[in-house]
């Protein structure tokens, strides 16, 4: 075979000369091979294209086409070539898988699938999907990623769960952000939202249908195993996994909190909405502000299912039961209706505070006979403590000496000090002799250091008077005890000392 160069060449020659013979002793090769060039210029064919020749898989090549447009192209050489052996056919594998790749490339051209552009409108069409989330302490989590398809501004959530009050709470966050509603909704053939097929036909699930309905749109799926039709959340979940998931690639350490993982999708979001889109060459935040205009209106208060189910909190004791296993409420709901959800293994309590939704408080999953109840729900509470109350004028009279009197009488009670209400009226009595504040300073000193005889407070009085008052009692150690020694009883036991 000629090269492009050599055939060039001959065929200059020939128009050099007009003869093949001539033509070849110029070009250097034999005047036959002139002619096959001439002729082949002359009825318009390229002169360097390579006639084929006759193969010995030609007359199985309809049986390769049969097999190819069966399997829809999906069957292998090696098992073409099984067939075509068991037939007669005596060539090589590498013949066949050339066949069959030929077969595959025909049978492709021939069933292309061609998509006609989308072309989207403002405020008509939102996608949303799933990805799989970062892992917190071998918990899975998941990434709720959506877009609107004019602006292309994305909102990714961090979950625990795919249930149905997920999925509102997060319709009812995407919708805010958004500052609207669009007309449209598309999603993926999730249980949540098409629970089955019939004839081709999605089935909604019933509980997604009244969401859909309270919001003002339309929740639609995409074909099965099509996601071209909702290629752009794909791709934003693609966007979100590579930036958020921790990787090699992108270097980001793994997460301690949720809270973490929530500040990572706030960063993210902020990052994608200011970036000029490549396709709009546009910031999603500038394109979001004219579609709100096409968007409907977000309800004030969002759908009852993005909270869960409701419990009545006890009025009483301040909890609701939830599984059967209790747990607190703060007790400004005591008597209320709240809502309740798990998210992933833990449970969501949402209110109602000043006429809106917020949540009050959170709970890790519990067990049957271990209630979880937060001190910090309930009010400060004198259970198992008493605070000294005047039910006379002669204990009013005490107690109004100050918070040192007060603390005497608690200390003095639990001792069982005789004669409490004639001491009490002696301090009374020297509070008006030596002043108001002395006396409590002394009896808040009596209380700690446990003196509560009869002179004892009039003793305190005198010393705190020779010195500034700030003086700290001063306690018997063991320093200075009279206990007697055993010293005498170190030869207990031992035999005696022989004389």
């Amino acid at each position: 075979m000629k090269s492009n160069e050599e055939i060039m060449e001959i065929l200059a020659a020939y128009d050099l000369t007009g003869s093949y013979r001539k033509a070849a002793e110029l070009a250097g090769c034999d005047h036959h091979t002139v002619r096959r060039y001439v002729q082949l210029r002359g009825t318009g064919v390229d002169p360097a294209t390579r006639q084929p020749r006759p193969k010995m898989i030609d007359a199985f090549l309809p049986k390769v086409e049969e097999l190819v447009e069966a399997s829809f192209g999906k069957i292998g050489a090696d098992q073409v070539h099984k067939k075509l052996v068991a037939m007669g056919y005596d060539g090589t594998d590498r013949t066949t898988r050339r066949a069959v790749a030929a077969a595959r490339q025909a049978f492709r051209a021939g069933h292309r699938r061609v998509h006609r552009p989308w072309v989207t409108e403002p405020g008509l069409w939102m996608q949303w999907d799933w990805g799989e989330g970062p892992r917190l302490d071998g918990r899975r989590t998941s990434l709720w990623c959506c877009w609107l398809a004019w602006s292309r501004f994305r909102v990714v959530i961090p979950v625990l769960d795919r249930t149905i009050p997920t999925v509102a709470a997060c319709l009812d966050a995407t919708f805010r952000a958004f500052g609207g509603v669009p007309t449209y909704c598309l999603t993926d053939n999730e249980k949540t939202v098409t629970t089955g097929h019939i004839a081709t036909i999605p089935v909604r699930n019933p509980d997604i249908v009244p969401i859909g309905r309270f919001y003002g749109t339309v929740i639609r799926t995409c074909v099965p195993a099509d996601p071209a039709s909702k290629g752009g959340a794909e791709n934003a979940v693609k966007i979100a996994k590579r930036d958020l998931v921790p990787t090699l690639t992108n270097l980001r350490g793994a997460y301690e909190t949720f809270t973490q993982i929530e500040q990572a999708c706030d960063e993210f979001m902020a990052e994608v909405n200011t970036r000029v889109h490549r396709e709009t060459r546009r910031r999603p935040v500038e394109m979001l502000d004219e579609e709100r205009f096409r968007l409907h209106r977000v309800p004030e208060q969002p759908f009852t299912a993005a909270f869960g189910t409701t419990r009545q909190v006890h009025d009483k004791d301040s909890t609701i039961r939830v599984d059967q296993v209790r747990y607190s409420v703060p007790h400004q709901h005591a008597g209320r209706q709240v809502f309740v959800r798990w998210h992933g293994d833990e449970l969501v309590v949402t209110g109602i505070v000043d006429g809106v939704a917020a949540e009050i408080t959170r709970h890790r999953r519990s067990t049957p006979g271990n209630p979880v109840i937060v001190d910090a729900h309930y009010p400060p509470s004198a259970r198992g403590q008493r605070t000294p109350r005047p039910q006379n004028a002669a204990e009013e009279a005490f107690l109004a000496i100050g918070p040192g009197a007060a603390s005497w009488l608690e200390e003095a009670a639990a001792e069982g000090v005789r004669g409490i209400a004639s001491k009490m009226a002696e301090a009374v009595a020297m509070a008006k002799l030596r002043g108001v504040a002395a006396v409590d300073r002394a009896l808040g000193t009596a209380a700690m250091a446990g003196r509560f005889a009869d002179a004892d407070l009039r003793s305190i009085l005198d010393h705190q008077a020779l010195g500034d008052g700030t003086t700290a009692p001063s306690r018997a150690t063991e320093n200075h005890s009279l206990q007697p020694g055993t010293r005498g009883w170190t030869g207990f036991g031992q035999p005696p000392a022989r004389p």
